[in-house]
């Protein structure tokens, strides 16, 4: 059995709180890893997409992690983003994190160089081979400029210590196949908020939400009710979350999902560049979905 075969549910791919200064505000996290577990999230994502990885310092990362592990201390696994396009790097930064005590690793196909398949698959079996840690796939082509297709991820879920993936491909096709020719250990997570319910509803067995950072306990009811069966209960969750779901992608990941939080009293909104302030008429469209759900300051 793998360490992660009962993972399911909702993980939240965590933001990163910054301070004004640019550092990263330690306590804000710790009370928001709290709030977060207090709240029923299933397992805990740092330092992904959503944690603005790109500009992490390696200490900061590291940080970060070993924040989140002793925080959580126990109550629910933490799997840790280590992901890049240099095999060796990612190979170093997953040995590092193991001494933490994680559960297990995300880790992003490598971007920009855009390897073949045979390079996707030699670069997670190195990294495999040499972590002593589960590792998770992350699929997402629109950040990556590479898909990695049915047959090569099947071949790494060969793999023992790879034991499941993040499917952001946003193709059903795709993700049906997975589901459908996987080994039952697998672990397969919905990297898409709104394919949530089509993704489980095939055989998947979460998300790994942008979403639950500001509705931990709604997106937790909702990846339960799917894996429970409960359709009439997952639709009406799923029409309530829906715009949520989307307006949290009207500008690049984390923007929205920050300014979101800072309206909500969690965080202070603060981002690091290439990333920037929330352009005024999206937030004024953020604004307007985040009222029906009473997520105002201090909720």
């Amino acid at each position: 059995m793998g360490k992660l075969e009962r993972l399911q549910g909702c993980g939240t791919a965590l933001i990163t709180p910054f301070l004004p200064n640019g550092g990263i505000d330690e306590k804000a996290l710790v009370e928001f890893i709290n709030w977060q577990i207090d709240e029923g999230i299933d397992f805990l994502v740092p330092c992904g997409t959503t944690g603005e990885s790109p500009t992490l310092t390696h200490d900061e990362h590291l940080a970060i992690v070993e924040t989140t592990v002793r925080t959580a201390a126990g109550r629910v696994p933490v799997i840790a983003g280590a992901g890049g396009n240099d095999t060796a790097k990612i190979i170093k930064i997953a040995a590092e994190l193991r001494r933490f005590g994680v559960d297990g690793i995300l880790s992003v196909s490598p971007y920009y160089n855009k390897p073949t398949q045979e390079g996707i698959f030699q670069h997670y079996r190195a990294l495999a081979e040499s972590a002593d840690l589960p590792v998770i796939v992350y699929n997402v082509p629109g950040r990556t400029g590479s898909n990695i297709l049915p047959d090569t991820l099947l071949r790494l879920a060969e793999i023992p210590n790879i034991e499941g993936v993040k499917e952001a491909s946003g193709d059903i096709s795709q993700i049906g196949e997975i589901c459908t020719r996987a080994p039952g250990r697998f672990r397969i997570f919905s990297g898409d908020d709104s394919l949530t319910l089509p993704t489980i509803a095939l055989g998947g067995h979460g998300i790994i939400s942008v979403a639950s950072n500001e509705v931990p306990r709604m997106m937790s009811q909702f990846a339960h009710a799917c894996l429970d069966g409960r359709w009439e209960e997952a639709r009406s969750l799923n029409r309530k979350l829906y715009p949520l779901m989307k307006i949290n992608f009207i500008e690049s990941n984390p923007i929205p999902v920050k300014a979101a939080l800072a309206m909500m009293g969690k965080i202070q909104e603060v981002y690091r560049l290439p990333l920037t302030a929330i352009s005024d008429g999206a937030r004024a469209k953020l604004t307007s979905v985040l009222s029906p759900l009473g997520l105002a300051a201090g909720k």
